[in-house]
């Protein structure tokens, strides 16, 4: 909750702001976001080699078809931990920068980088004149038909039981969700900003929080929720997808026109996506903290939960320059043969950094 706050801070901040100095706060935010990337490509770069050992230790009949699917999925098991542990270091330090933002410690005012990441003072006199130099060789510049973002979204999650969130089993603002992810944006026209399609790879992390004492439980091809016998200080149930999300977006981004040739930008003005997502479940997991004769236990239980292994959903964002509040909507149940369907909703702020 502290770090959804956080977000929502940093949202208003921005608005009020009109977001009039974002460069230094940006470059640190893509550097991290461009970590990340390296981070997932690492893994999964040594994923495959890992995974082609396994299958010529089939091939050459060392271990049979059963070994060698328990060695692929150990394996995918410890890459997907460790982006996860290493992913959230970074996190850290993208809250660290976020929290900056908030508080005002970033004097981004007086500094803008150039080309080469140096920053020169706009009130130092001396320079003035190379700094204008950078700005005017800004304007020149075009953006490219086909750019990328870095995205990072935050919010509330929920489930929805027949057809309505109210009177949830579910704590409204305990529950949350995070995402995070890499897109390619591409203009649909040559000569016309107004249409991109948006298109990517992000890791969504779908966290509920049950209500009075409850936790999930598994009984057969059916999860429902049950008090538990100690008393709980936190019941947290996770499931992480793979998703791959597509999107018509319209940026309202005005093309500028500079010496007869049209610049073209995005991410400068109102934007509005409309679109979904398909993927699958990489893992789900149970946490609970409870007391137990006055010692604090806490227990961590992986499995199935009978959670759907596909996902697919509908999903929309409005918002200005980066920032967006964004909407999200599973179309298929959570759990597969639940008697009564439950789909997950999330609601969250949404930033999409070039």
């Amino acid at each position: 909750m502290r770090n959804f706050t956080i977000y929502i801070a940093l949202a208003a901040c921005l608005f009020a702001s009109k977001l009039l100095a974002q460069e230094t706060f940006e470059a640190k935010a893509k550097t991290i976001a461009e970590k990340i990337e390296s981070i997932t490509k690492e893994e999964k770069k040594a994923l495959k080699v890992e995974l082609e050992e396994v299958n010529k230790e089939l091939e050459a009949g060392t271990i049979s078809k059963t070994q060698a699917d328990e060695k692929k999925l150990q394996i995918a098991e410890i890459r997907s931990k460790n982006i996860e542990t290493r992913v959230a270091v970074e996190q850290d330090k993208l809250k660290d920068l976020v929290q900056q933002k908030v508080d005002g410690k970033l004097n981004e005012e007086e500094f803008k980088p150039n080309t080469f990441g140096i920053f020169f003072s706009k009130s130092s006199g001396k320079n003035k004149e190379k700094y204008q130099k950078y700005r005017d060789s800004i304007a020149k510049a075009s953006e490219k038909r086909t750019t990328s973002q870095f995205v990072f979204a935050a919010g509330v999650n929920n489930l929805v039981t027949d057809g309505a969130v109210a009177h949830s089993d579910y704590k409204y603002w305990g529950s949350h969700f995070y995402e995070w992810g890499v897109t390619g944006n591409t203009r649909i026209f040559k000569n016309d900003n107004l249409l991109h399609l948006k298109y990517g790879v992000s890791l969504m992390y779908n966290n509920l929080r049950p209500t009075d004492n409850r936790v999930f439980v598994a009984n057969g091809n059916q999860t429902s929720l049950e008090s538990f016998q100690y008393n709980l200080k936190d019941s947290r149930f996770r499931n992480v997808f793979m998703t791959f999300p597509l999107h018509l977006e319209f940026d309202f981004t005005k093309t500028k026109d500079k010496d007869g040739v049209k610049i073209f930008k995005t991410h400068k003005s109102v934007r509005f996506g409309i679109g979904g997502y398909g993927g699958f479940r990489i893992k789900s997991k149970q946490k609970l903290c409870f007391d137990v004769n006055g010692n604090d236990t806490s227990t961590k239980e992986k499995g199935n939960f009978n959670v759907n292994d596909f996902i697919y959903g509908v999903s929309t964002y409005i918002g200005y320059k980066e920032t967006s509040l964004y909407l999200k909507y599973d179309l298929n149940p959570l759990f597969k043969n639940n008697t009564i369907d439950q789909n997950n909703i999330s609601l969250g702020v949404r930033f999409d950094f070039n």
